[in-house]
C-alpha cells in the first residue's frame, strides 16, 4: 500500500461496517464502500439542465465517460455530510449541506474486470444552481469537462426512447485551458448507472418541482 493512498470504510453487502481498506484493495476485491453523488440542476434557462462533468482520461474507472455532476468517495470516517467538499475540489462551489437535496441511498456494483470491482454505496443528492457553465472552477486532475444537457432528453436517453442527445459546454484543449463545444451524445458516452439509479434522481426532482 503506497502511504499516501486513500483509505476507505468498508461494509458488508447489509451496510454493516467492517473495518477500513486502501483504496486499491476495496477496488481489487471488491469492497462495499461509501460514496457522495451530486446532481446539478440548473433551471436559468427555458427548460431544466443537468450538468455532467466529463471524467478524466487518466481515472482507473470510466475514464473519458460523462458522469455526475460531482462525485467522491467518502474518506475513512467521512461523514455523508463532508463529502459536501467534493463540490468546491471538482467544480470551486462553496455550499451548506443543507442546501442539498436528498434522493437517499443507491446500492451500486460494477464489474469492470476480475481486479477491478466497484460497489458503492451511494449518497445521492441534488442541488440547484443557475450559474453560467463557464463560472465553475474545474480540478483538472479530475474533471476535464463540463456539459449541460436537457434533464427531459437524459432521461429519455437512459430510457432508450432517443438514441442521442444535444450537450453543450467546456472541455480541457491540450493546452490546459477550457474550450467551449458541443456534442451529441449517445448512451455509450455515459457512465452505465441502473435505470433505477436514474430514476431514483428523476423521481426526487419531479417530487420536488424542479422539473416535470
Amino acid at each position: 500500500m503506497n502511504k499516501s493512498e486513500e483509505m476507505f470504510d468498508i461494509y458488508d453487502e447489509k451496510m454493516k461496517w467492517l473495518g477500513t481498506a486502501p483504496r486499491s484493495e476495496v477496488h481489487a476485491k471488491g469492497l462495499w464502500h461509501r460514496t457522495f453523488q451530486c446532481w446539478i440542476v440548473s433551471l436559468g434557462g427555458q427548460k431544466p439542465e443537468l450538468l455532467l462533468q466529463l471524467r478524466h482520461p487518466g481515472k482507473d474507472l470510466f475514464p473519458n465517460l460523462l458522469d455526475i455532476s460531482c462525485a467522491g468517495h467518502l474518506g475513512a470516517g467521512e461523514t455523508t455530510e463532508e463529502g459536501v467538499r467534493e463540490l468546491e475540489e471538482e467544480l470551486g462551489l462553496t455550499v451548506d449541506f443543507s442546501e442539498f437535496i436528498s434522493c437517499g441511498m443507491f446500492a451500486e456494483e460494477d464489474i469492470i474486470s476480475e481486479d477491478l470491482i466497484d460497489r458503492e454505496f451511494c449518497h445521492v443528492f441534488i442541488y440547484r444552481c443557475d450559474q453560467s457553465l463557464h463560472h465553475y472552477t474545474l480540478q483538472a486532475d479530475e474533471v476535464c469537462g463540463l456539459f449541460a444537457v436537457s434533464a427531459e432528453g437524459l432521461e429519455r436517453l437512459v430510457h432508450q426512447e432517443t438514441n442521442q442527445l444535444a450537450a453543450s459546454g467546456y472541455k480541457m484543449s491540450l493546452n490546459g485551458r477550457l474550450a467551449e463545444t458541443s456534442m451529441f451524445l449517445t448512451i455509450d458516452d455515459l457512465v452505465p448507472h441502473p435505470v433505477a439509479y436514474f430514476d431514483l434522481v428523476f423521481g426526487t426532482l419531479k417530487e420536488n418541482g424542479l422539473f416535470k
